[in-house]
């Protein structure tokens, strides 16, 4: 199969510079790295074929020879020929992945190494525990003007047997057999190796010889969890709030995790929002649309309230309520929009006809041949 162009395969122009070309190149190998895609030999090619496309780009000698001469102007120059010609690139891996903490540091996280560090009990790896989600359901009213709950989930915490060490009494721990200790196997995929955690130890550098029976060795035990949880005034739908240190309990003393709570308000049956703004639509008559005056209207919070309407309101008017809307930070609030929907009444008395004739035959407004209004006219 013919080969790709080097630009082509790294998704860059021509004239990009080697900054670029580094941002692409770490993208692509970050994305079908071997350890990452087992068994997937499409993405293993894609990774060799982004790999040789960066040693030409990234070389400035190799970068001017391919870009005069194709293919040609890399042969015999480390161009892909075969796998000991990549040993040149991977001395810049270090710089590649050095934005992410160090190359070891960001293929560890990506596939599968242990990221922890040192100082637990007895100089075990130690790391945190995992943070939790948990979806809380509010009225509308709740959202807007706060409360607090109380919420029940599962959690990992210390087993109370152990003591969270994960060793039966008397037992203790010895040093892995397959990692003597470090945590870490190397595993070579071609011309490649990685550092990755220990499958035994599972990148605690120790195992346990006699396991707690309650907790099996892992030093956790599930434990049911109840707290209250305060939502503050005016959380939208979508957010979370965020609970430290209320998440799983981390292996050998390591820091708990935290608890994101995610919040899903219900509808209102009449108000919507948008931001710190409520919005409701009210129907009117046309007396009133037509004279003006004032209505009762009673806010989201049950107060009772006046609006003026002007005279000559049109079907579709908004009405603004300064401060009458969900609360914000600072002590203020939003402020309360009411759209008019005049209505044109479907049954008649015989006064009320009478009157209407008289009133049509009176205005001169009312044209027999109404012309269009422009669209554009009636947004906003």
């Amino acid at each position: 199969m013919a080969k790709r162009d080097y630009y082509e395969v790294l998704s860059v122009p021509k004239d990009a510079p080697k900054d670029d070309i580094k941002k692409a190149y770490r993208r692509l190998a970050i994305q079908n790295h071997p350890d990452k895609n087992p068994g997937d030999k499409a993405a293993e090619e894609r990774f060799k074929e982004a790999t040789e496309a960066y040693e030409v780009l990234g070389d400035d000698q190799r970068r001017q020879a391919y870009d005069q001469f194709g293919f040609a102007g890399v042969e015999g120059m480390g161009g892909g020929q075969s796998a000991q010609d990549f040993s040149g690139v991977f001395k810049d891996f270090e710089d590649i992945f050095g934005g992410f903490g160090g190359f070891s540091n960001i293929f560890d996280s990506l596939f599968g190494g242990s990221g922890g560090a040192r100082g637990g009990r007895g100089g075990e790896r130690v790391s945190r525990g995992a943070n939790l989600r948990y979806d809380l359901e509010l009225s509308f009213d709740e959202a807007v003007f706060g409360t607090s709950k109380d919420i029940a989930y599962t959690k990992n915490d210390s087993c109370k047997t152990c003591h969270g060490s994960g060793s039966s009494e008397g037992g203790g721990k010895r040093v892995c057999p397959t990692c003597q200790g470090s945590g870490q196997v190397r595993r070579s995929s071609g011309f490649f190796s990685i550092a990755q955690a220990c499958p035994t130890c599972r990148g605690e550098g120790s195992v346990i010889e006699k396991p707690c029976h309650d907790c099996g060795g892992s030093g956790l035990a599930k434990k049911k969890q109840k707290i209250k949880v305060t939502i503050p005034p005016g959380v939208e739908d979508g957010k979370r709030v965020s609970i430290p240190g209320q998440g799983d309990s981390g292996p050998n003393g390591g820091a708990p995790g935290d608890l994101y709570v995610f919040i899903h308000v219900r509808n209102h049956e009449y108000f919507e929002r948008d931001g710190a703004d409520l919005y409701c639509a009210l129907p009117i008559g046309i007396a009133l649309a037509s004279l003006g005056g004032e209505f009762g209207f009673t806010t989201i919070e049950g107060k009772k309230i006046k609006v003026a309407v002007p005279a000559g309101s049109q079907y579709g008017k908004m009405l603004r309520v300064r401060e009458e809307g969900v609360p914000v930070p600072g002590g203020r609030r939003g402020d309360l929009y009411l759209k008019l929907l005049v209505q044109v009444p479907q049954k008649l008395s015989k006064r009320d006809r009478e009157l209407l004739e008289e009133l049509r035959a009176a205005s001169e407004g009312e044209s027999p041949e109404p012309q269009p209004v422009k669209l554009s006219d009636l947004k906003g």
